[in-house]
């Protein structure tokens, strides 16, 4: 591991979160190690798929335009879910296991929990932020869809339900997912979506720069009578408070603290909550003395532009190895 961490890596410095197909590799490879028999091709095509849907190469959709629910953040979340459904296995009975296959609807989930961002054919929005208000919805429309065709169906219409476990759609008491194991999927999903973005190394910088930015198209920033900041400094000033609600609400309210199962991953305390920590220190010191200026990280979104070089680049690679491997058999 390098002494600073890199923004387009994980908590850990060490996984691309960048790249669908570093954490492909990362994810797939702790599912093989959990469960030896699990049939990964739902989770590789969903991967597959995930690449074009943001990049724009899928048909009927137009891409990733927006900053902060880019695809980085999405693959994260992805990473985080595998890591902390490898800690619940790993330390519950046999019984009370989630298994292989929820476990990929999980990951499955966890990908595209903000595909409703993504703009479809049709759609009147010029900028897939504008949905923000009703994109779990839309999210788990896409979810509905998709399933069907990896050998799913019959999970569809939970995952348009378990989906809602990462918004504010619906109050969280209100989504009707009845059996104690997919409620608990539920959980580590909400979780990991919020230990995701709050651990990513630019997380101040990415609610001042692409939040605020975000909101302001669909209405919750700005002037509107439906305004809830008036600025991205006052964003920020709302940030700790907004955080410190997440966790008593949600990550150590609702979803019952289910985020320890991570010290199980990485035996020993997280480094999500580290860097979380990190960050509400740092944001509650500069609030104290409105020194924003000082957040001077620099984060690019993976839009749908930055990621079609992505792809490009990784299927070139792929394919320089495979041919390697070809000439050395034929020698």
């Amino acid at each position: 591991m390098t002494a600073q961490r890199r923004n387009h890596y994980d908590v850990t410095n060490t996984v691309r979160i960048s790249h669908p197909h570093d954490v492909e590799i990362a994810v797939c490879g702790l599912l093989s190690d959990l469960y030896p028999n699990v049939d990964l091709a739902p989770l590789r095509q969903a991967f597959d798929t995930f690449g074009r849907l943001y990049a724009g190469l899928l048909p009927g959709y137009s891409g990733c335009d927006t900053w902060y629910h880019d695809a980085q953040h999405s693959l994260d979340c992805a990473l985080a879910m595998a890591r902390l459904l490898d800690g619940h296995e790993r330390s519950v009975p046999a019984a009370t296991q989630l298994g292989a296959r929820r476990a990929v609807l999980g990951l499955i989930i966890a990908l595209f929990h903000d595909a409703g961002y993504i703009r479809r054919e049709g759609d009147t929005a010029t900028n897939g932020a504008e949905y923000t208000l009703t994109h779990v919805h839309r999210s788990g429309e896409f979810l509905a869809g998709f399933l069907p065709t990896v050998g799913f169906a019959t999970e569809a219409s939970l995952a348009h339900r378990i989906v809602h476990f990462t918004g504010y759609e619906i109050a969280l008491d209100q989504i009707r997912v009845a059996n104690t194991k997919d409620r608990l999927l539920g959980f580590m999903l909400g979780s990991a979506d919020v230990l995701a973005q709050t651990a990513d190394r630019c997380y101040l910088e990415k609610c001042r720069d692409f939040l605020y930015r975000e909101f302001a198209l669909c209405g919750l920033a700005g002037d509107g009578h439906q305004a809830v900041y008036s600025s991205a400094d006052n964003l920020l000033e709302k940030t700790f408070e907004f955080n410190q609600r997440l966790w008593e609400e949600r990550l150590d309210g609702y979803f019952g603290g289910i985020h320890r199962f991570l010290d199980a991953h990485f035996g020993g305390p997280n480094p999500y909550v580290s860097a979380i920590r990190e960050h509400m220190e740092r944001i509650d010191r500069l609030s104290r003395k409105r020194r924003y200026g000082e957040l001077t990280r620099r984060p690019v979104a993976i839009n749908a532009q930055r990621l079609q070089r992505i792809l490009g680049r990784s299927a070139r690679r792929r394919g320089n190895a495979a041919g390697r491997r070809g000439q050395r058999l034929a020698a």
